[in-house]
């Protein structure tokens, strides 16, 4: 799996890709990332890769030329066919689980990170195969998204992280994961003693298991009710799963 990324700052790459758990896949070769810094493809003493929008208005675009320049040095030096262009852009697609399990399983792409107003839409309508987004905000630049995209696929390749861990990671199976808890058993906190549930501690498997599940869709029937809608659609909830939300309005208290 190759990643390729054009970005202004390649900087910023380095620290993520060298630190923490996920650092196993970049340096294990489990996933190549090469860094492309756009200015290297300007054709001017400057290095200028912006300039001014045609119609007027703030800001300055990236410019076509170098962004095309460099596309065709990265196709020209994979070896495979020519791989998809992902652009990160407010208006692009939300990255959610799905997303990043479709490109954990895929041949890699070529990370377009935008910066000030935006890229040359000719660039986009010609060359970009799919746009991808954080959320409802603006960034300075696509370099987060794209850290955050390597850093999400890393974590499902093998060997990262035990399949365990992110089998129970929110979202795997559509919902949130539910409150962890770790030593000590009773902790004080300001003038309240607060304790680990008693069930974690009980050594029933069977019990730990419905606990957790249950927290689960407590969880994300509070704070994103549309994951619930999903996974009944999907037919990922069990009979004992619409009882438990059946019976939450008259028990939510207790949890």
């Amino acid at each position: 799996m190759r990643f390729d990324v054009v970005t202004l700052f390649p900087e910023l790459f380095a620290p993520h890709l060298t630190q923490g758990i996920t650092r196993r896949a970049f340096a294990g070769g489990g996933i190549e990332v090469r860094l492309w810094p756009l200015r290297d493809f300007a054709d001017n003493n400057y290095r200028r890769v912006d300039d001014r929008p045609y119609g007027g208005g703030p800001g300055m675009v990236m410019l076509a030329e170098p962004l095309l320049r460099a596309l065709q040095a990265i196709r020209a030096d994979r070896s495979a066919p020519a791989p998809a262009v992902v652009h990160f852009t407010p208006t692009g697609q939300r990255i959610d689980q799905a997303v990043v399990r479709e490109f954990a399983a895929g041949p890699g792409a070529v990370l377009l990170c935008g910066r000030y107003e935006g890229v040359d839409q000719r660039v986009i309508d010609r060359h970009v195969t799919q746009e991808l987004s954080l959320g409802d905000f603006v960034l300075s630049g696509g370099e987060l998204p794209a850290l955050a995209l390597l850093d999400a696929v890393a974590r499902l390749q093998d060997g990262v992280l035990s399949a365990e861990s992110h089998q129970q990671d929110s979202f795997s199976d559509g919902l949130l994961e539910g409150p962890q808890y770790s030593r000590p058993e009773v902790l004080q906190i300001d003038d309240v003693r607060v304790q680990v549930p008693t069930v974690l501690m009980s050594g029933h498997h069977g019990q730990v298991a419905a606990w957790r599940r249950q927290r689960a869709l407590h969880l994300t029937a509070q704070r994103r009710p549309d994951l619930i809608a999903a996974a009944r659609a999907a037919g990922r909830l069990s009979r004992l799963d619409e009882q438990f939300l059946a019976a939450l309005g008259l028990q939510s208290k207790a949890f």
